[in-house]
């Protein structure tokens, strides 16, 4: 997996990098964890944001993980989420001119780069699909998803003593009611905010789902 620097809204922004084998593949953006969380956590390679960089790998996608402006050796500094969504337009912006033959794009955060990721469908209508994992639903306005364009996974911990699960579900709810997409909705039991113990678990909620979606076409 290469390490790749690129140039952002704030300075230079890093990233691990995986091209695909074919010209055609589709692309995949990981979003990691809060950057005040500090290392490993709130960085790029955070266990969750590392497993599900390698899930689309091991699916043939073109896939790239980033750490947002003042993590790792990325410039700047953190923006409570204002800057950290342009970082990740940017990093779409890389990945696609990388790959201007993709057939498709997905994304994919975990905690605060779930807010991200989700912000950015909003901006991007080539987004097809995304996986949400532990969206914090009750820290942040997710209202801007009016309505969604894109049918997605949202993972819940059963445990998390981070997110409440009735933020989660409300959300699930109120996207799962608009036409035309399809919200699923999975719970990993036992697992805290972070997955530690349930890694394993989790993941396969992942690959179940993806295998679902790329079946499908």
């Amino acid at each position: 997996m290469p390490e790749i620097i690129f140039n952002g809204p704030a300075g230079r922004l890093e990233g691990r990098y995986q091209p695909a084998k074919s010209d055609t593949a589709p692309v995949a953006l990981i979003l990691h964890p809060h950057p005040q969380y500090g290392v490993p956590i709130g960085t790029m390679d955070n266990k969750v944001a590392y497993y599900l960089y390698h899930a689309f790998v091991h699916r043939g996608f073109a896939t790239l993980r980033i750490n947002f402006r003042g993590v790792g050796r990325s410039e700047g500094e953190f923006d409570q989420g204002v800057g950290e969504l342009s970082d990740a337009a940017s990093a779409l912006d890389w990945l696609q001119s990388m790959n201007p033959n993709s057939t498709g794009t997905w994304v994919a955060g975990f905690s605060f780069g779930a807010w991200i990721a989700m912000q950015l469908l909003m901006r991007r209508p080539e987004i097809k699909g995304f996986i949400s994992v532990a969206p914090p639903a009750n820290q942040y306005d997710f209202s801007f998803l009016a309505p969604c364009p894109s049918s997605g996974l949202i993972v819940q911990a059963g445990d998390d003593e981070l997110v409440t699960p009735i933020s989660i579900t409300k959300l699930v709810e109120k996207l799962q009611s608009q036409k035309g997409i399809v919200i699923d909705h999975e719970e990993v039991p036992r697992a805290n905010h972070f997955f530690e113990t349930e890694l394993n678990a989790f993941m396969a909620k992942i690959n179940t789902y993806l295998n679902k979606r790329l079946q499908e076409g």
